[in-house]
């Protein structure tokens, strides 16, 4: 083996091994408010505080299809009037 292959199977090894609160996706504050939601009802309720997280992860979620979009509209665009044209 070689010892890029040797570092990058060590890497992947450690990245494995650390715990899932290191690696895990999310901010700060909403791993609090998830955190507490059981503790108090504040803002309307515990069903509150989860509805607005979701609205929050969709947007955030949403950002990136968008961009993505505006930067590669004319490749798409293009892409789908070739698939329209296509026989067979």
């Amino acid at each position: 083996m070689t010892t890029r292959r040797i570092f990058l199977l060590l890497a992947a090894l450690s990245i494995l091994l650390l715990p899932a609160d290191l690696w895990a996706q999310g901010c700060a504050m909403c791993k609090a408010v998830a955190a507490s939601e059981g503790d108090k009802h504040v803002f309307g309720g515990s069903q509150a505080i989860g509805a607005g997280l979701n609205r929050g992860i969709l947007f955030i979620m949403a950002i990136p299809y968008i961009l993505l979009f505006l930067f590669f509209r004319k490749k798409i665009s293009s892409f789908i009037r070739e698939f329209r044209n296509a026989q067979g």
